[in-house]
């Protein structure tokens, strides 16, 4: 308990495992918000706070979630069906593999790890879901940076939803 609220009520247990979902499915709908740009560079959210649930809360999504999690990201988006659930399930595992070689973390690691598997998944969604031949790297690269920057921010809102979750 915090020393400023200390008779707080935690949450009900329905709402502490389903506030994880919700808060990535939350992050998903982010990207339909009708932001005027000329360039896609909006970070995808969902990812981030999946990634970001990972990191700081190991269990309190399941393996299986990412796919699910996915699906609902590709239905939002407009991504090619199956995309979201192939490369958040493949970031999903490849961050519990790092994270199983690493042992002990701190920040700049959660950070580092969450940087590989953020790039890894939208490279991964540029190849399936653009030509070859379309020139979108710049504005890639440019996504790829602003969601690695904006990971942190993220970590820190989702870190302060988890303490009040498993009070």
């Amino acid at each position: 308990m915090t020393p400023e609220q200390p008779f707080r009520e935690p949450l009900p247990l329905g709402s502490a495992r389903l506030l994880p979902w919700s808060t990535v499915m939350a992050g998903s709908l982010l990207t339909i918000v009708p932001v005027g740009a000329t360039l896609a560079l909006m970070p995808p959210f969902g990812l981030l706070v999946l990634l970001s649930w990972r990191l700081l809360a190991p269990f309190a999504i399941r393996l299986w979630a990412p796919a699910a999690l996915g699906l609902f990201d590709d239905i939002v988006s407009g991504q090619p069906i199956g995309s979201a659930m192939l490369l958040w399930t493949l970031g999903y595992f490849l961050v519990g593999v790092m994270e199983a070689r690493s042992g002990m973390r701190d920040f700049w690691q959660n950070w580092v790890i969450a940087a590989v598997a953020i790039t890894l998944c939208l490279v991964g969604g540029r190849i399936i879901a653009t030509p070859v031949a379309a020139h979108v790297d710049v504005a890639l690269a440019m996504q790829i940076t602003l969601s690695i920057l904006f990971f942190p921010a993220v970590a820190y809102l989702i870190g302060r939803l988890d303490a009040r979750r498993v009070r």
